[in-house]
């Protein structure tokens, strides 16, 4: 596997991107997006699995505009000052740079996935209806149908412009994400005519994927990980 720590621009200046590839190259692509808490030591890992995987994996970190850097998981007063200048279209700014890196490595739209955790998740979606990728999916993306931050409205009442294929995973024991809201976005989508797909997990809470954090959730990780796998097999090209 190659491992990289490159530096790609933006219109609102230079951001790391955190690469692995396979040896030997990759016929598939995936951006992986990270948590609130920026790409770390656990999005650094889940960008090498992807790449374990078969896939050139991208990890672009979106805090740059803020001087980029992470926070740990248990000191969120670290977190908000990372969000600095970051709105929505700036979020599609960077996953356009990305997009970038990834074409001129040879890959279509088509053979690229968006994969997204926490905030990432909300990304997910956001650039599922902005763009026409392979695929995209979302772990406990919060934001979509309730408002968590004032510069990143809702998006549920937009989802009649999805582009790419999304799956969406979410665990039932996620307080910032009430059950009420991800029955919501399974039947706002279900009116879409472009393939989708919502996971409940009932004993999962927020984070379940990541083995980082207290609320790993080792069961509902693996379902969802190759569930992951499985809908970028079916839809990228």
């Amino acid at each position: 596997m190659m491992i990289a720590d490159l530096m790609i621009e933006t219109a609102d200046g230079s951001m790391r991107l955190y690469s692995a590839v396979p040896d030997g190259g990759a016929r598939r692509a995936v951006i992986v997006i990270q948590e609130a808490f920026g790409v770390n030591d656990h999005i650094e890992d889940v960008t090498r699995r992807f790449a374990d995987a078969g896939y050139h994996a991208v990890a672009p970190a979106l805090f740059h505009r803020a001087g980029g850097g992470t926070a740990p998981y248990d000191q969120f007063d670290k977190v908000l000052p990372l969000f600095e200048d970051l709105t929505d279209a700036g979020i599609l700014m960077d996953v356009g740079a990305a997009l970038d890196h990834l074409h001129e490595q040879g890959f279509a739209d088509g053979s690229i996935a968006i994969v997204g955790f926490c905030m990432g998740g909300r990304v997910t979606f956001l650039v599922a209806l902005a763009r026409r990728l392979g695929a995209a999916a979302g772990f406990y993306g919060g934001g979509i149908v309730t408002e968590r931050f004032p510069q990143f409205p809702p998006l549920i009442e937009r989802a009649g412009e999805l582009q790419t294929p999304w799956l969406g995973l979410f665990g039932d024991l996620d307080g910032s994400i009430p059950v009420a809201d991800v029955e919501v976005i399974r039947e706002r989508l279900a009116t879409v005519d472009v393939p989708s797909e919502v996971v409940r997990y009932p004993d999962a809470d927020h984070g379940f994927h990541c083995d980082a954090r207290p609320s790993f959730n080792a069961e509902a990780s693996t379902d969802a990980w190759a569930r992951t796998l499985a809908w970028f097999e079916e839809h990228l090209t």
